[in-house]
C-alpha cells in the first residue's frame, strides 16, 4: 500500500483519539486500533515510515503511539 495513504489513515485514527483527555489512553487506543484492524504488512510499513523517515507526515500523537508501542505493533 502507498505509504502516504497509510500515513493519512493513521492520522485519521489519531484525530479520533485526540479528543481523549488522557494522553496515555489516546496512545493506547491508537496502537490498539492499528494492531486490531491493520494487517501485519500495513503495520510493518508504518513502522518503517517512523524508523526510516522519522514519521514524516504523522501527527505527533500518532508518531508517539507508534514509537511507544513498537514491539506490540511489530508482531
Amino acid at each position: 500500500m502507498d505509504p502516504q495513504r497509510l500515513v493519512h489513515m493513521a492520522n485519521q485514527i489519531g484525530a479520533f483519539f485526540s479528543a481523549e483527555p488522557d494522553r496515555a489512553v489516546a496512545l493506547n487506543g491508537i496502537a490498539g486500533h492499528l494492531k486490531r484492524f491493520w494487517d501485519p504488512r500495513m503495520r510493518s510499513q508504518i513502522l518503517a515510515c517512523v524508523d526510516e523517515h522519522g514519521g514524516e507526515g504523522l501527527t505527533d500523537l500518532v508518531a508517539e503511539a507508534i514509537r511507544r508501542h513498537r514491539d506490540t505493533l511489530a508482531t
